[in-house]
Protein backbone atom coordinates (compact mmCIF):
# COMPACT_ATOMS: atom_id res chain seq x y z
CA UNK A 1 0.00 0.00 0.00
CA UNK A 2 1.11 3.54 -0.55
CA UNK A 3 2.42 5.19 2.60
CA UNK A 4 3.13 8.56 1.05
CA UNK A 5 2.71 10.43 -2.23
CA UNK A 6 5.67 12.82 -2.33
CA UNK A 7 8.08 11.12 -2.08
CA UNK A 8 6.27 7.97 -3.22
CA UNK A 9 6.74 5.10 -0.75
CA UNK A 10 5.02 1.72 -1.06
CA UNK A 11 4.79 -1.01 1.58
CA UNK A 12 4.09 -4.70 1.00
CA UNK A 13 5.00 -8.11 2.35
CA UNK A 14 6.86 -10.78 0.40
CA UNK A 15 4.71 -13.67 -0.77
CA UNK A 16 7.69 -16.01 -0.32
CA UNK A 17 6.23 -16.72 3.14
CA UNK A 18 3.60 -18.86 1.38
CA UNK A 19 4.65 -22.19 -0.18
CA UNK A 20 4.06 -22.43 -3.91
CA UNK A 21 6.11 -23.05 -7.04
CA UNK A 22 3.34 -23.13 -9.65
CA UNK A 23 1.44 -20.03 -10.68
CA UNK A 24 -1.90 -21.42 -9.52
CA UNK A 25 -0.39 -21.88 -6.05
CA UNK A 26 0.69 -18.23 -6.09
CA UNK A 27 -2.84 -17.11 -6.98
CA UNK A 28 -4.26 -19.30 -4.21
CA UNK A 29 -1.90 -17.67 -1.68
CA UNK A 30 -3.06 -14.22 -2.75
CA UNK A 31 -6.72 -15.22 -2.49
CA UNK A 32 -6.38 -17.13 0.80
CA UNK A 33 -3.87 -14.95 2.63
CA UNK A 34 -2.96 -11.62 0.98
CA UNK A 35 -6.57 -10.52 0.67
CA UNK A 36 -7.10 -11.32 4.36
CA UNK A 37 -4.06 -9.24 5.26
CA UNK A 38 -5.34 -6.38 3.09
CA UNK A 39 -8.76 -6.53 4.77
CA UNK A 40 -7.09 -6.36 8.17
CA UNK A 41 -4.66 -3.48 7.55
CA UNK A 42 -5.95 -1.44 4.59
CA UNK A 43 -9.50 -2.53 3.68
CA UNK A 44 -10.40 0.60 1.73
CA UNK A 45 -7.14 1.21 -0.14
CA UNK A 46 -5.20 -0.17 -3.05
CA UNK A 47 -2.94 -2.88 -1.68
CA UNK A 48 0.50 -3.60 -3.11
CA UNK A 49 1.77 -7.14 -3.64
CA UNK A 50 5.34 -8.37 -3.37
CA UNK A 51 5.31 -11.37 -5.71
CA UNK A 52 7.71 -14.27 -5.32
CA UNK A 53 8.03 -15.93 -8.71
CA UNK A 54 10.28 -18.94 -9.10
CA UNK A 55 11.19 -20.18 -12.56
CA UNK A 56 8.12 -22.37 -12.98
CA UNK A 57 5.61 -19.71 -11.91
CA UNK A 58 7.37 -17.05 -13.99
CA UNK A 59 7.16 -19.19 -17.12
CA UNK A 60 3.43 -19.71 -16.58
CA UNK A 61 2.66 -16.06 -15.80
CA UNK A 62 4.63 -14.82 -18.81
CA UNK A 63 2.00 -16.27 -21.15
CA UNK A 64 -0.08 -13.36 -22.50
CA UNK A 65 -3.42 -14.89 -21.59
CA UNK A 66 -2.28 -15.56 -18.00
CA UNK A 67 -0.91 -12.03 -17.67
CA UNK A 68 -4.16 -10.48 -18.85
CA UNK A 69 -6.16 -12.74 -16.53
CA UNK A 70 -3.97 -11.67 -13.61
CA UNK A 71 -4.30 -7.99 -14.49
CA UNK A 72 -8.08 -8.42 -14.38
CA UNK A 73 -7.75 -10.14 -10.99
CA UNK A 74 -5.67 -7.24 -9.66
CA UNK A 75 -8.16 -4.63 -10.87
CA UNK A 76 -11.14 -6.53 -9.48
CA UNK A 77 -9.57 -6.89 -6.04
CA UNK A 78 -7.95 -3.48 -5.63
CA UNK A 79 -4.41 -4.87 -5.82
CA UNK A 80 -1.27 -3.78 -7.62
CA UNK A 81 2.25 -5.19 -8.09
CA UNK A 82 5.39 -3.10 -7.73
CA UNK A 83 8.09 -5.59 -6.70
CA UNK A 84 9.11 -9.20 -7.31
CA UNK A 85 11.37 -11.44 -5.25
CA UNK A 86 13.52 -13.03 -7.95
CA UNK A 87 16.03 -14.58 -5.53
CA UNK A 88 14.83 -18.21 -5.13
CA UNK A 89 14.81 -19.75 -8.60
CA UNK A 90 13.50 -23.14 -7.55
CA UNK A 91 11.66 -24.76 -4.68
CA UNK A 92 11.75 -22.68 -1.49
CA UNK A 93 9.62 -24.56 1.05
CA UNK A 94 9.20 -28.08 2.37
CA UNK A 95 12.60 -29.54 1.50
CA UNK A 96 16.28 -28.85 2.07
CA UNK A 97 17.12 -25.57 0.34
CA UNK A 98 20.35 -24.53 2.10
CA UNK A 99 22.99 -23.21 -0.37
CA UNK A 100 20.92 -24.33 -3.36
CA UNK A 101 18.87 -21.15 -2.92
CA UNK A 102 21.74 -19.35 -4.68
CA UNK A 103 21.58 -21.63 -7.74
CA UNK A 104 21.71 -20.69 -10.53
CA UNK A 105 23.85 -17.68 -9.71
CA UNK A 106 24.82 -14.67 -11.81
CA UNK A 107 27.63 -16.55 -13.57
CA UNK A 108 24.96 -18.49 -15.47
CA UNK A 109 22.71 -17.81 -18.43
CA UNK A 110 19.84 -19.41 -16.50
CA UNK A 111 19.87 -16.64 -13.85
CA UNK A 112 20.05 -13.94 -16.52
CA UNK A 113 17.26 -15.40 -18.65
CA UNK A 114 14.99 -15.96 -15.65
CA UNK A 115 15.49 -12.34 -14.56
CA UNK A 116 14.84 -11.06 -18.09
CA UNK A 117 11.49 -12.85 -17.93
CA UNK A 118 10.75 -11.19 -14.58
CA UNK A 119 11.51 -7.76 -16.08
CA UNK A 120 8.98 -8.35 -18.84
CA UNK A 121 6.36 -9.58 -16.37
CA UNK A 122 6.84 -6.64 -14.02
CA UNK A 123 6.76 -4.14 -16.87
CA UNK A 124 3.38 -5.57 -17.88
CA UNK A 125 1.99 -5.32 -14.33
CA UNK A 126 3.35 -2.00 -13.03
CA UNK A 127 0.81 0.81 -12.60
CA UNK A 128 1.56 4.05 -14.42
CA UNK A 129 4.04 6.21 -12.55
CA UNK A 130 5.18 3.48 -10.14
CA UNK A 131 8.76 2.21 -10.24
CA UNK A 132 9.53 -1.51 -10.10
CA UNK A 133 12.12 -3.60 -8.30
CA UNK A 134 13.33 -7.20 -8.57
CA UNK A 135 15.45 -8.50 -5.70
CA UNK A 136 18.02 -11.10 -6.65
CA UNK A 137 20.99 -13.23 -5.58
CA UNK A 138 24.00 -11.12 -4.46
CA UNK A 139 26.17 -12.51 -7.22
CA UNK A 140 26.75 -16.03 -5.92
CA UNK A 141 27.50 -18.06 -2.83
CA UNK A 142 31.01 -16.91 -1.91
CA UNK A 143 32.70 -20.37 -1.78
CA UNK A 144 31.80 -20.83 -5.45
CA UNK A 145 33.76 -17.74 -6.60
CA UNK A 146 37.29 -18.91 -7.25
CA UNK A 147 38.70 -16.62 -9.95
CA UNK A 148 38.40 -13.14 -11.42
CA UNK A 149 36.68 -14.71 -14.41
CA UNK A 150 33.77 -15.59 -12.11
CA UNK A 151 33.36 -11.95 -11.12
CA UNK A 152 33.55 -10.85 -14.76
CA UNK A 153 30.92 -13.43 -15.71
CA UNK A 154 28.55 -12.08 -13.05
CA UNK A 155 29.11 -8.49 -14.15
CA UNK A 156 28.59 -9.38 -17.80
CA UNK A 157 25.24 -11.07 -17.25
CA UNK A 158 24.03 -8.34 -14.93
CA UNK A 159 24.94 -5.80 -17.61
CA UNK A 160 22.98 -7.74 -20.22
CA UNK A 161 20.02 -7.72 -17.86
CA UNK A 162 20.38 -3.99 -17.19
CA UNK A 163 20.37 -3.36 -20.93
CA UNK A 164 16.95 -5.03 -21.16
CA UNK A 165 15.67 -2.90 -18.27
CA UNK A 166 16.92 0.22 -20.05
CA UNK A 167 15.16 -0.85 -23.24
CA UNK A 168 11.94 -1.39 -21.27
CA UNK A 169 12.23 2.08 -19.77
CA UNK A 170 12.74 3.64 -23.19
CA UNK A 171 9.86 1.70 -24.76
CA UNK A 172 7.28 1.76 -21.97
CA UNK A 173 8.37 4.31 -19.36
CA UNK A 174 8.55 1.53 -16.74
CA UNK A 175 11.60 2.07 -14.51
CA UNK A 176 12.80 -1.26 -13.06
CA UNK A 177 15.76 -1.82 -10.72
CA UNK A 178 17.50 -5.18 -10.41
CA UNK A 179 18.43 -5.16 -6.72
CA UNK A 180 21.23 -7.38 -5.43
CA UNK A 181 20.45 -8.53 -1.89
CA UNK A 182 23.63 -8.62 0.25
CA UNK A 183 23.57 -11.70 2.43
CA UNK A 184 26.07 -13.36 4.79
CA UNK A 185 28.54 -15.71 3.09
CA UNK A 186 27.70 -14.49 -0.41
CA UNK A 187 29.95 -12.73 -2.91
CA UNK A 188 28.28 -9.47 -1.89
CA UNK A 189 27.60 -9.79 1.83
CA UNK A 190 28.21 -6.30 3.25
CA UNK A 191 27.35 -2.74 2.30
CA UNK A 192 30.97 -1.96 1.47
CA UNK A 193 31.18 -4.99 -0.82
CA UNK A 194 27.99 -3.90 -2.57
CA UNK A 195 29.48 -0.45 -3.18
CA UNK A 196 32.76 -1.94 -4.37
CA UNK A 197 31.10 -4.26 -6.89
CA UNK A 198 28.43 -1.86 -8.16
CA UNK A 199 30.82 1.05 -8.62
CA UNK A 200 33.86 -1.01 -9.64
CA UNK A 201 33.66 -4.37 -11.39
CA UNK A 202 30.13 -3.92 -12.72
CA UNK A 203 30.69 -0.68 -14.68
CA UNK A 204 34.22 -1.70 -15.69
CA UNK A 205 32.97 -4.89 -17.31
CA UNK A 206 29.37 -3.92 -18.02
CA UNK A 207 29.45 -0.38 -19.40
CA UNK A 208 30.97 -1.43 -22.76
CA UNK A 209 28.32 -4.17 -23.07
CA UNK A 210 25.45 -1.77 -22.38
CA UNK A 211 26.94 0.88 -24.66
CA UNK A 212 27.19 -1.56 -27.57
CA UNK A 213 23.74 -3.04 -27.07
CA UNK A 214 21.97 0.29 -26.75
CA UNK A 215 24.15 2.33 -29.10
CA UNK A 216 24.96 4.93 -26.44
CA UNK A 217 28.10 6.49 -25.01
CA UNK A 218 30.17 4.89 -22.28
CA UNK A 219 29.06 7.55 -19.79
CA UNK A 220 25.39 6.99 -20.64
CA UNK A 221 25.91 3.23 -20.31
CA UNK A 222 27.42 3.68 -16.84
CA UNK A 223 24.39 5.78 -15.93
CA UNK A 224 22.04 3.05 -17.16
CA UNK A 225 23.84 0.47 -15.04
CA UNK A 226 23.59 2.68 -11.95
CA UNK A 227 19.89 3.19 -12.60
CA UNK A 228 18.95 -0.40 -13.29
CA UNK A 229 21.27 -2.37 -10.96
CA UNK A 230 21.21 -1.50 -7.29
CA UNK A 231 20.70 -3.00 -3.85
CA UNK A 232 17.90 -4.70 -1.97
CA UNK A 233 18.84 -3.82 1.61
CA UNK A 234 17.67 -6.55 3.99
CA UNK A 235 17.80 -5.25 7.55
CA UNK A 236 18.21 -8.71 9.09
CA UNK A 237 21.18 -9.48 6.86
CA UNK A 238 22.84 -6.18 7.75
CA UNK A 239 22.22 -6.79 11.45
CA UNK A 240 23.83 -10.24 11.28
CA UNK A 241 26.92 -8.53 9.85
CA UNK A 242 26.89 -6.11 12.83
CA UNK A 243 26.18 -3.19 10.51
CA UNK A 244 24.16 -0.15 11.53
CA UNK A 245 21.17 -0.01 9.15
CA UNK A 246 20.98 3.82 8.98
CA UNK A 247 24.73 4.11 8.46
CA UNK A 248 24.57 1.50 5.70
CA UNK A 249 21.79 3.40 3.91
CA UNK A 250 23.81 6.61 4.14
CA UNK A 251 26.87 4.80 2.75
CA UNK A 252 24.90 3.53 -0.25
CA UNK A 253 23.46 6.99 -0.88
CA UNK A 254 26.84 8.71 -0.69
CA UNK A 255 28.28 6.18 -3.18
CA UNK A 256 25.44 6.80 -5.64
CA UNK A 257 24.09 3.25 -5.33
CA UNK A 258 20.37 2.96 -5.92
CA UNK A 259 18.43 1.21 -3.16
CA UNK A 260 15.66 -0.43 -5.13
CA UNK A 261 14.03 -1.98 -2.09
CA UNK A 262 14.44 -2.33 1.67
CA UNK A 263 13.31 -5.63 3.16
CA UNK A 264 12.10 -5.02 6.69
CA UNK A 265 13.17 -8.06 8.67
CA UNK A 266 14.63 -9.05 12.02
CA UNK A 267 17.27 -11.64 12.88
CA UNK A 268 17.84 -13.51 16.13
CA UNK A 269 20.37 -12.12 18.58
CA UNK A 270 21.55 -13.52 21.91
CA UNK A 271 24.40 -13.54 24.39
CA UNK A 272 26.09 -16.90 24.82
CA UNK A 273 24.69 -18.71 27.83
CA UNK A 274 23.43 -22.22 28.38
CA UNK A 275 19.72 -21.39 28.47
CA UNK A 276 19.83 -19.18 25.38
CA UNK A 277 21.94 -21.67 23.42
CA UNK A 278 19.64 -24.50 24.39
CA UNK A 279 16.67 -22.49 23.11
CA UNK A 280 18.61 -21.65 19.95
CA UNK A 281 18.88 -25.37 19.14
CA UNK A 282 15.15 -25.32 18.36
CA UNK A 283 15.82 -22.98 15.43
CA UNK A 284 18.11 -25.37 13.59
CA UNK A 285 16.23 -26.82 10.63
CA UNK A 286 17.01 -28.81 7.50
CA UNK A 287 15.45 -26.31 5.09
CA UNK A 288 17.40 -23.03 5.19
CA UNK A 289 20.94 -21.90 5.88
CA UNK A 290 21.16 -19.90 9.09
CA UNK A 291 24.49 -18.10 8.90
CA UNK A 292 25.80 -16.90 12.25
CA UNK A 293 28.23 -14.22 13.35
CA UNK A 294 29.88 -14.36 16.80
CA UNK A 295 31.41 -11.25 18.34
CA UNK A 296 33.65 -12.03 21.29
CA UNK A 297 34.19 -9.56 24.14
CA UNK A 298 37.60 -8.55 22.78
CA UNK A 299 36.10 -7.58 19.43
CA UNK A 300 36.80 -10.07 16.63
CA UNK A 301 33.83 -11.41 14.67
CA UNK A 302 33.72 -15.08 13.64
CA UNK A 303 31.66 -16.31 10.68
CA UNK A 304 29.84 -19.64 10.75
CA UNK A 305 27.96 -21.04 7.76
CA UNK A 306 25.06 -22.61 9.69
CA UNK A 307 23.64 -23.07 13.17
CA UNK A 308 25.12 -26.44 14.20
CA UNK A 309 28.75 -25.35 13.90
CA UNK A 310 27.94 -21.96 15.44
CA UNK A 311 26.34 -23.59 18.47
CA UNK A 312 29.47 -25.67 19.05
CA UNK A 313 31.68 -22.59 18.81
CA UNK A 314 29.42 -20.54 21.08
CA UNK A 315 29.51 -23.17 23.81
CA UNK A 316 33.30 -22.86 23.86
CA UNK A 317 33.21 -19.05 23.85
CA UNK A 318 33.15 -16.55 26.67
CA UNK A 319 29.76 -15.91 28.24
CA UNK A 320 29.73 -12.32 26.96
CA UNK A 321 29.98 -13.43 23.31
CA UNK A 322 27.13 -12.05 21.20
CA UNK A 323 25.56 -14.14 18.43
CA UNK A 324 23.53 -12.84 15.54
CA UNK A 325 21.70 -15.48 13.55
CA UNK A 326 20.30 -15.31 10.02
CA UNK A 327 16.93 -16.60 11.06
CA UNK A 328 14.10 -14.21 10.25
CA UNK A 329 11.71 -13.80 13.17
CA UNK A 330 8.52 -11.71 13.10
CA UNK A 331 9.14 -8.01 13.59
CA UNK A 332 6.93 -8.05 16.67
CA UNK A 333 8.89 -10.88 18.37
CA UNK A 334 9.94 -9.52 21.77
CA UNK A 335 12.18 -12.38 22.86
CA UNK A 336 11.96 -15.57 24.87
CA UNK A 337 14.36 -17.55 27.05
CA UNK A 338 17.38 -15.36 26.42
CA UNK A 339 16.67 -15.00 22.69
CA UNK A 340 16.09 -11.53 21.31
CA UNK A 341 15.58 -9.80 17.96
CA UNK A 342 17.49 -7.21 15.96
CA UNK A 343 14.24 -5.31 15.37
CA UNK A 344 15.40 -2.72 17.90
CA UNK A 345 17.97 -1.57 15.31
CA UNK A 346 15.04 -0.25 13.26
CA UNK A 347 14.89 2.83 15.46
CA UNK A 348 13.84 6.43 14.85
CA UNK A 349 17.14 7.22 13.12
CA UNK A 350 16.64 4.29 10.74
CA UNK A 351 13.14 5.44 9.71
CA UNK A 352 14.34 9.02 9.31
CA UNK A 353 17.07 7.94 6.87
CA UNK A 354 14.93 5.33 5.14
CA UNK A 355 12.09 7.72 4.43
CA UNK A 356 14.30 10.64 3.43
CA UNK A 357 13.07 13.03 6.06
CA UNK A 358 14.55 16.56 6.18
CA UNK A 359 18.19 16.69 7.17
CA UNK A 360 19.04 13.29 5.68
CA UNK A 361 21.46 12.84 2.81
CA UNK A 362 19.59 9.80 1.50
CA UNK A 363 16.45 10.08 -0.60
CA UNK A 364 13.42 8.06 0.42
CA UNK A 365 13.48 4.39 -0.55
CA UNK A 366 10.34 3.83 -2.61
CA UNK A 367 9.82 0.11 -1.89
CA UNK A 368 9.50 -1.43 1.56
CA UNK A 369 8.82 -5.13 1.95
CA UNK A 370 8.17 -7.09 5.14
CA UNK A 371 10.04 -10.37 4.72
CA UNK A 372 9.63 -13.12 7.31
CA UNK A 373 9.68 -16.20 5.11
CA UNK A 374 10.48 -18.61 7.97
CA UNK A 375 6.93 -18.92 9.35
CA UNK A 376 6.72 -22.66 8.66
CA UNK A 377 10.02 -23.44 10.42
CA UNK A 378 9.56 -21.23 13.47
CA UNK A 379 9.54 -23.25 16.69
CA UNK A 380 5.98 -23.98 17.79
CA UNK A 381 6.24 -21.92 20.95
CA UNK A 382 6.80 -18.65 19.08
CA UNK A 383 4.94 -19.35 15.84
CA UNK A 384 1.58 -17.53 15.71
CA UNK A 385 -1.40 -19.73 15.01
CA UNK A 386 -2.33 -18.05 11.73
CA UNK A 387 0.01 -16.76 9.03
CA UNK A 388 -2.26 -13.94 7.80
CA UNK A 389 -2.76 -12.69 11.35
CA UNK A 390 1.00 -12.78 11.88
CA UNK A 391 1.65 -10.75 8.73
CA UNK A 392 -1.03 -8.22 9.71
CA UNK A 393 0.70 -7.79 13.08
CA UNK A 394 3.96 -7.05 11.25
CA UNK A 395 2.22 -4.35 9.21
CA UNK A 396 0.91 -2.85 12.44
CA UNK A 397 4.43 -2.95 13.89
CA UNK A 398 5.86 -1.10 10.90
CA UNK A 399 3.14 1.54 10.79
CA UNK A 400 3.43 2.16 14.54
CA UNK A 401 7.23 2.46 14.27
CA UNK A 402 6.92 5.06 11.53
CA UNK A 403 4.45 7.09 13.57
CA UNK A 404 6.64 6.89 16.69
CA UNK A 405 9.55 8.17 14.66
CA UNK A 406 7.58 11.32 13.97
CA UNK A 407 6.29 10.69 10.47
CA UNK A 408 3.28 12.95 10.20
CA UNK A 409 1.19 11.97 7.24
CA UNK A 410 3.01 8.66 7.02
CA UNK A 411 2.18 5.19 8.26
CA UNK A 412 -0.93 4.57 6.24
CA UNK A 413 -2.54 7.98 6.64
CA UNK A 414 -2.00 9.09 3.05
CA UNK A 415 -3.72 7.53 0.08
Amino acid sequence: MKLHDDPPVHLTYCLNIHPGERWDENVAAIRDHALRVRNAVAPDRAFGLGLRLGREAAEELSRPARLEQFRDFLRTNGLYVFTINGFPYGRFHGMAVKADVYRPDWRSDERRDYTLRLIDILAALLPDGVTGSISTVPGAYKPWIRAEQDVEAMARRLAETAARAAEVLDRTGRDICIALEPEPDCYVETTDQAVEFLTGALPAVGAPIVAERLGISADAAAGALARHVGVCFDTAHAAVQFESPPDSLRRLASAGVRVGKVQLSAALRLTAGEEALRRLEDFADEVYLHQVRLRRPDGPIEAHADLPEALAAARAAAAETELRVHFHVPLFFEGAGGLHSTADLLDNEFWSVLLGWPGQAARAVEHLEIETYTFDVLPDEIRPADVADSIAREYEWVLAAVRRAGGRGWGGECG
